[in-house]
């Protein structure tokens, strides 16, 4: 493992390149919904292909990125593993992170849900991706399908959250944000 001198996060594999070939993007017709002339996109795939597909022509230049990653807590889903070995897990989250934030333009912002399993985890090395300077907002909110004390009086997790980070803040634009975020919550 690489040394850098710096508080950061840290597990195997993490300095490892992942060799992906180039990818393009090729448009599905039966699948399009809407107005064909908006810049909108629906991506079927793995998201970490297209992601570097993205890259080709989109480097600084996406406004808003919304992420529902594997909360990792060890429940089986149809389409993927949410029961992964930490370390993997976190690699699986950095790779994809690190692209979108070169995605962003710098008024652009990424908005991760997540839950106390991993979120922990989550906002370090968001905070090492982006700057700890550039978080914005730790979003919480009740699950509506779970009651807060379990069976027996035992103390489980009602919540989630929303982290969400900009790719350049200053501080006025900081205070708008939390302002907008304060109005949506009333």
């Amino acid at each position: 493992m690489e040394k850098r001198g710096k508080l950061e996060l840290t597990w195997v594999g993490k300095y490892q390149d992942e060799k992906l070939e180039p990818r393009i993007l090729i448009e599905d017709i039966t699948k399009s919904y809407g107005d064909s002339d908006t810049e909108n996109m629906l991506i079927h795939g793995d998201n970490l292909l297209a992601l570097k597909a993205l890259e080709n022509d989109y480097v600084g230049k996406i406004k808003c990125v919304y992420i529902d990653p594997p909360y990792n807590t060890g429940n089986a889903f149809e389409h993927y593993d949410d029961d992964l070995e930490h370390s993997i897990w976190l690699d699986m989250l950095y790779k994809r992170i690190q692209i979108i934030h070169s995605l962003l333009s710098e008024e652009g912002s990424l908005w991760i849900s997540i839950d106390s399993t991993e979120g922990h985890y989550l906002k370090v090395m968001c905070d090492e991706i982006f700057g700890r300077s550039n978080f914005v907002s730790d979003i919480t909110y009740e699950k509506s399908n779970v009651t807060g004390l379990g069976q027996g009086g035992a103390i489980f997790n009602t919540g989630e959250k929303i982290l969400v980070y900009k790719k350049l803040v200053d501080c006025l634009e900081k205070c708008l944000i939390y302002g907008h975020i304060r109005r949506f919550a009333d």
